[in-house]
Order: C-alpha cells, then structure tokens, then sequence
C-alpha cells in the first residue's frame, strides 16, 4: 500500500495505491490520521490505483471518516475501480461516506 497526500486551499487530497487489508489497514488508518492531525478541512482519497480492499481496509475508511464526522469535516472517496466500489456497494459503506465517480467531482463537493 502506498499513499500519497497532498494539501490544497479548501481540501486535502490522499492517493491510495495498491492493496488494503489486514496486513496494512492499521498502518493506513495511523498514518492518514497523522498527516491530517486536527486539520478541519474535508479529506478526499482517491482511489484509483487501490486494487483491493479488505474488511480491515473498510473499517478502517469507516474510523477515519467517524473521525473527521466528530471535527465537523467529511471524508470524501473517488475514483474507485468497478470492483473496489462493488464491495462499497455490497457492504452499505456507499451509503454512509460520499463516493464520487472523479476526483473532480469530489472536489466540487468538498468545498
């Protein structure tokens, strides 16, 4: 797994590659939540280059975003591959954090 952030004026931006699961999902979790440290900004990941997600991976999407919630911030997603966003879709995760289909379109509704 390898992440990548980036700080823009209104938002935050962090590029999510390679897989997500048990093995690292701690790891992600800690190490997102120390790039953003008490930041209120809204947080985008981008999930173009991730090519797989584990249950370890969704919770811990699911702890940051309850983390950002608890700030008055948001976590945004996009860019998921088809069967990245299948398992957001099976899972119910679509309907509790914001998935949008570009980072374009995630930005929009960031700010």
């Amino acid at each position: 797994m390898k992440l990548d952030t980036q700080f823009h004026e209104d938002f935050i931006v962090s590029n999510l590659e390679g897989r997500l699961d048990g093995t690292n999902a701690r790891e992600f979790e800690e190490s997102l939540k120390a790039r953003i440290g008490s930041d209120t900004r809204p947080v985008i990941i981008d999930m173009e280059k991730l090519t797989y997600i584990s249950s370890a991976g969704l919770r811990a999407i699911l702890l940051i975003a309850k983390s950002l919630t608890g700030r008055k911030s948001k976590l945004l997603l996009c860019s998921l591959p088809e069967h990245i966003n299948e398992v957001f879709e099976i899972s119910g995760f679509n309907k509790i954090i914001p998935i949008h289909k570009t980072r374009d379109g995630a930005t929009k509704s960031a700010v």
